[in-house]
């Protein structure tokens, strides 16, 4: 599969933002000459498994500590994904070359799909999207801040001359691997859209069109306050019993397991 238009070195650098960093007991998920540092806590084999995307300006390491406790608490384990070149993985970001990198993280997981719920944050909903267009019978699929239209934000970064292209292959070639409308519309899992309605980057127009694209059970939330990088902060407790919800939701139908 050519990927070239979207993984083209230019479009990465002005795309992704990544830095190393170091934690205690990372998760290695193995790639074709890269591994991924990601971070799985895991508490009980009876709760359902949050599988989380951050956006391009975070890392796993951003995640640690009081995020996880938080997701802990409302009854879910927790294995953030990280990214190509970001904190403890190697290789280098591309934004069409990583979607394979959403299979291999289920499968090393060893996370029976029914059991997952997908959470993308801004760029990581492509991700997180993804994941719920490969395993359809996924638990769950929560998108913060999401993006309906990723050529939107490409064409903030980039014209099509730069990467070698036309505005039609451009095109395509987002059609190709990132059509939102069609990978959303193929899940049968509970879903939750959240927003602000003052989001300064991404529109809350595309929370609104990914919310009609989904099929049912679905919620759409908007916030009042916060921004797109303040939206977790500015509405803390909403936030998270939104997720508590779904949780308990998408919990009543996992079966019981023995904890590991």
């Amino acid at each position: 599969m050519n990927n070239s238009l979207l993984d083209h070195p230019t479009l990465s650098a002005r795309y992704f933002y990544p830095w190393p960093n170091h934690f205690e007991n990372p998760f290695f998920v193995t790639g074709d000459g890269y591994r991924l540092g990601c971070r799985y806590l895991k508490v009980s084999d009876n709760f359902p498994t949050i599988i989380h995307f951050h956006g391009n300006g975070e890392s796993v390491q951003d995640y640690l500590g009081d995020f996880e406790q938080r997701i802990a608490g409302l009854g879910a384990n927790l294995l953030l994904a990280e990214f190509r070149g970001y904190g403890m993985s190697s290789g280098e970001p591309a934004l069409a070359a990583m979607l394979e990198d959403v299979r291999l993280i289920v499968e090393a997981s060893a996370i029976p799909p029914e059991d997952i719920i997908f959470f993308g944050r801004s760029l990581g909903s492509l991700y997180a999207l993804h994941g719920a267009s490969l395993y359809p019978q996924a638990a769950g699929l929560i998108i913060e801040s999401g993006l309906a239209d990723p050529l939107e934000r490409i064409l903030v970064r980039i014209e099509p001359r730069d990467v070698g292209a036309t505005m039609d292959e451009l095109k395509a070639a987002v059609g190709r691997h990132f059509n939102q409308q069609a990978k959303i519309s193929s899940f049968t899992g509970r879903v939750l859209i959240m927003h602000t309605r003052n989001d300064d980057l991404v529109s809350v127009s595309h929370a609104e069109r990914l919310y009609e694209w989904a099929n049912e059970p679905k919620e759409l939330v908007i916030f009042q306050r916060g921004d797109h990088n303040t939206i977790l902060p500015a509405n803390e407790e909403e936030y998270f019993a939104k997720v508590r919800d779904l949780v308990r939701q998408v919990s009543t139908g996992l079966p019981t397991k023995s904890d590991s």
